[in-house]
């Protein structure tokens, strides 16, 4: 019979035991690949909350910006989206078991959602600009924790993901300061 893991196990995204047939052979401790795969599923969880914001917010804009909102949307959701799959790959490369569900994505997300009916364009961008930023933040504390224990691989890609969480921030701080200049 397979087993869950308690609420506990997967509210934190940490796991006692994985499935002896997930056995990845590594050169890490297991504590280093079960600290590593934590701050990376935390991470992942919030590429995927990102990522679904970033479209409804492509989705649902609208004014004289539209088209060119619309579309750096859509290049940025691309961008978080293509970040899954390296993201998840490498925990399990490293012998740790990655997030299973929607369900355990919004127990470790840190990026809060947006479910309101309406957000003026200004306020998407400067919301997103905001949640980029904190996910270079969390980017860099991983980076931290992969440092700790001699990751270097991880801290490898961790690097192109913070200049691109960068890059996205810079693209919707000016996005926004238009207004200003039109002053």
């Amino acid at each position: 019979m397979k087993s869950s893991p308690s609420p506990a196990e997967t509210k934190t995204g940490k796991h006692k035991k994985n499935h002896p047939a997930l056995a990845t052979p590594t050169d890490l401790s297991k504590e280093a690949t079960g600290s590593i795969a934590h701050a990376m599923n935390v991470i992942l969880a919030d590429v995927f909350a990102l990522y679904v914001k970033t479209k409804n917010f492509h989705w649902h804009m609208s004014g004289v910006h539209f088209r060119d909102y619309h579309l750096m949307l859509d290049e940025q959701s691309a961008q978080l989206f293509a970040m899954t799959d390296p993201i998840a790959e490498r925990i399990r490369k490293l012998g740790g078991t990655t997030i299973k569900s929607i369900g355990q994505i919004a127990h470790l997300q840190r990026i809060r959602d947006n479910d309101a009916d309406f957000v003026t364009p200004e306020d998407m961008l400067s919301e997103l600009c905001e949640d980029n930023q904190k996910l270079a933040e969390e980017l860099r504390d991983a980076h931290e924790v992969c440092e700790e224990h001699k990751d270097v691989a991880t801290t490898s890609l961790i690097e192109v993901w913070i200049d691109e969480a960068e890059r996205r921030t810079w693209f919707l701080f000016e996005a926004t300061r238009e207004h200003e200049s039109a002053q």
